[in-house]
């Protein structure tokens, strides 16, 4: 992986980590995923028109249907990774929606994007996979997970899987630009779920001068963070990428002990090498 993608994938870790804490904090919010999507667009659609005027953009058959897979793909995992925050915990949801996306999507690059695997990456992907299943505790024989907790975890993780083979195919074979890639799904996601926020107006406009600090930061990080790991992925291979995004595990963990008050295990330190030594296997 070049150094310029893997920084950009480090940096986009950073930003994950950071907007999934603001998201688990507004998981009573019933409307979050149409307040942050409404404030998405306000701030970046200016820009992505921009780009689209200057590029003089004309979509063919092919990219209209990946923009249209990106937008119903993004729709399903915000949709589902918001209802397992309100399911189960946040160190629950969180590591079995990171480490089920990377292994689909490594699968699913090597099969049809033609990403031959080798020894190297395939290591580095079983460290990346078994770090944030130390990190997060799930080896440990007194954890016991919620059956909600796993399923939404999966559901998210299946849909990380889908999307990130869609976009990387939108941005490195199709060569459509990361950020209209992005707010391709914010702009259906506001079309989708504002009749619901209509209809239940007084909720959801209270909802919104709550939560709306929460929701800005999944806006811009959540928007910077993702055009950051289409970059990466215009410059490296796509299954590499995807599993070096898990990064954002060592970030989650720092955020359990410095926010969330969470012990510092044995467990935990082996699980964070382990995944530096994934990411370094993974880079090279």
């Amino acid at each position: 992986m070049p150094l310029i993608a893997l920084c950009a994938v480090l940096l986009a870790a950073l930003m994950h980590a950071s907007w999934n804490l603001a998201a688990k904090r507004a998981a009573d919010c019933k409307h979050f995923v149409w307040i942050y999507s409404v404030i998405a667009v306000v701030i970046w659609l200016p820009v992505s028109i921009w780009i689209i005027v200057t590029t003089h953009l004309e979509l063919d058959t092919p990219q209209r249907f990946a923009l249209i897979g990106t937008a119903v793909l993004h729709l399903g995992y915000s949709l589902s990774l918001q209802a397992g925050y309100r399911a189960a915990d946040l160190s629950v949801v969180y590591p079995v929606a990171r480490g089920t996306g990377p292994v689909l999507s490594f699968i699913g690059a090597a099969i049809f994007l033609h990403e031959a695997p080798g020894v190297t990456s395939i290591t580095g992907l079983l460290l990346v996979i078994t770090g944030i299943a130390l990190v997060t505790g799930l080896f440990h024989k007194g954890k016991t997970l919620s059956a909600s907790g796993l399923s939404w975890g999966f559901i998210t993780g299946s849909f990380i899987a889908a999307y990130t083979l869609n976009d990387g195919y939108a941005v490195k074979i199709l060569l459509l630009n990361p950020l209209v890639v992005d707010i391709t799904g914010n702009v259906f996601r506001v079309l989708v779920l504002t009749p619901s926020a209509l209809s239940d107006r007084p909720r959801a406009f209270a909802e919104f001068k709550q939560y709306w600090r929460p929701a800005m930061i999944v806006s811009v990080f959540g928007t910077i963070g993702y055009v950051l790991v289409l970059f990466a992925m215009k410059a490296a291979p796509v299954s590499h990428v995807a599993p070096a995004r898990e990064l954002a595990m060592l970030v989650a963990t720092y955020f359990g002990m410095r926010v969330l008050k969470e012990a510092v295990t044995i467990e935990r330190i082996i699980g964070a090498a382990c995944i530096v030594g994934g990411v370094v296997a993974l880079a090279f």
